[in-house]
């Protein structure tokens, strides 16, 4: 399984990134995964107070898990490490896992940068692999001035799926 962060500030386009990298991957038939950290404080939206599975929670219960029409959806009422989320993630061994955030955690990471505050802030980042934005900054790694250059970021992503050296076990 390929790991990949995509990591940066609020409306730096990393949803936006994932998501069309998620296209990217299921069109040359590769599963894929995604770990997002909810980093807006508090809990993620949950689902109508008035289903069953909210009832379940609301009474106690430490997790709850809804099954049909081919989805599952699963509550649970606490908040693992990084490392048990990732193996949650991963349960249907996925061929890549994007990961929205959690920018201290060891891995490859993608930085998307807003402007050159975001830089001076994150270029102590561990497994930094792409630099997208900023063109003024200059870096010893990939770096694609800006991220209207899709094409060029999307040719990237799909060069660093085709290497053997960032696998990573879960």
């Amino acid at each position: 399984m390929k790991t990949l962060h995509i990591v940066g500030y609020k409306n730096s386009g990393k949803t936006t990134l994932i998501a069309r990298w998620v296209r990217l991957l299921k069109e040359r038939g590769l599963s894929v995964s995604v770990l997002k950290h909810h980093g807006h404080g508090g809990k993620p939206q949950m689902p109508d107070g008035n289903t069953d599975t909210m009832q379940f929670l609301y009474e106690g219960a430490d997790a709850a898990a809804v099954a049909g029409g081919g989805a599952v959806q699963f509550i649970w009422n606490e908040e693992p490490n990084f490392h048990k989320l990732k193996e949650i993630a991963s349960i249907g061994k996925p061929d890549v896992l994007l990961i929205e955030g959690y920018k201290q955690e060891k891995g490859d990471k993608v930085l998307l940068l807003r402007d050159r505050s975001d830089w001076e802030t994150l270029c102590d980042l561990e497994g930094i692999r792409l630099l997208v934005g900023c063109p003024e900054i200059a870096g010893e790694v990939s770096h694609i001035r800006s991220r209207e250059e899709i094409e060029a970021i999307d040719c990237w992503f799909l060069e660093w799926i085709g290497k053997d050296d960032s696998n990573e076990t879960v």
